[in-house]
């Protein structure tokens, strides 16, 4: 599954020591983002964090070695985020009527929509197509609001949902008690109860990843790439060097660059680059439970060093 190419593949929260070192931080991303449109910065998940984005694990390294002795930047490090995404591969209807009265005063909202996969690359798509007089016009945006709410949180592991078609085609009002909040409501109950029934699968990043290596070495390096669950595209020689492209997961490319120094005494190099998503492989035959493998959106510890893949956790991202 191919298309728009993403930004922030891979991403780790930033904790300032001190006031200082946020004032810092902030000084020496704007330096960084100014010179590398690959790098993305945002507000973290707590006041005073800072979510920072690349393309790779060694870009990654590179832009926070820079803070660390350029801007003497000191911070809590936490453990690399892969932007796993999810979508749906069927088409699906779903129908929610929402409605709750407190204190003598009610909430209704009615939503009917088909939920359709969209062609890789092209997003969120909302098509209104209800009867005239169905719903009134200013509830229409509700419904859109809260399905794009339900889409941010998914339905398998708690990742994006995207490269989805809406088609609201029905629905009812309530005169008196219909609102904003329960078409917001009655939109996102909707939307997941027809997701869920709509196939889902969890994608991942897929890293285009080219080796430059003297022939001596090539075979040893196209193992090591099929044994990352690389997919060897092509093999050629250029000027006395074998030049091998590999499609490889991004969550299998971590510490990629020094094995493959290692493997080759320092003689290869390699360079990597989006190529696609693809979904993530299922499960091995005979498991019961077809969550297994699916990596959950996680939410670790903050630790100060190192770089490795985000553990999975437990428990039920819906809670």
């Amino acid at each position: 599954m191919s298309g728009r190419t993403p930004t922030g593949l891979l991403s780790v929260v930033l904790t300032p020591k001190t006031s200082a070192d946020r004032e810092r931080l902030d000084r020496g991303l704007s330096t960084l983002l100014a010179e590398d449109a690959a790098l993305t910065a945002k507000p973290g998940p707590a006041p005073g964090e800072v979510v920072v984005a690349g393309v790779g694990e060694l870009h990654l390294e590179i832009a926070l070695d820079r803070l660390r002795r350029e801007f003497d930047v000191e911070a809590f490090v936490g453990p690399p985020q892969i932007a796993y995404k999810e979508t749906l591969t069927r088409r699906a209807d779903g129908e929610m009527k929402y409605w709750r009265v407190t204190d003598g005063r009610g909430d209704y909202g009615h939503v009917k929509i088909h939920v359709c996969p969209a062609d890789p690359g092209t997003g969120y798509t909302f098509e209104n197509e209800i009867p005239p007089g169905a719903i009134p016009g200013e509830f229409v945006g509700a419904i859109d609001e809260g399905i794009q709410n339900a889409l941010a949180l998914g339905v398998l592991a708690g990742y994006p949902l995207d490269d989805v078609r809406i088609e609201l085609y029905d629905g009812s009002y309530h005169a008196v008690d219909s609102s904003k909040a329960a078409f917001r409501i009655a939109g996102s109950l909707a939307f997941r109860d027809a997701a869920r029934r709509a196939n889902p699968v969890l994608l991942e990043p897929v890293m285009r990843v080219e080796v430059i290596a003297p022939a001596d070495y090539a075979d040893d390096v196209i193992a090591n790439l099929s044994s990352r669950r690389g997919e060897i595209q092509s093999r050629e020689e250029r000027e006395g060097m074998q030049v091998l492209v590999a499609h490889v997961p991004l969550s299998e490319m971590f510490g990629y660059a020094v094995d493959l120094r290692d493997r080759t005494f320092g003689h290869a190099t390699f360079a990597m680059q989006f190529a696609r998503y693809q979904p993530v492989e299922p499960p091995p035959r005979g498991e019961d439970d077809p969550m297994v493998g699916v990596p959950r959106r996680p939410s670790p510890p903050i630790r100060q060093t190192g770089v490795a893949l985000p553990e999975p956790i437990e428990s039920d991202p819906e809670e």
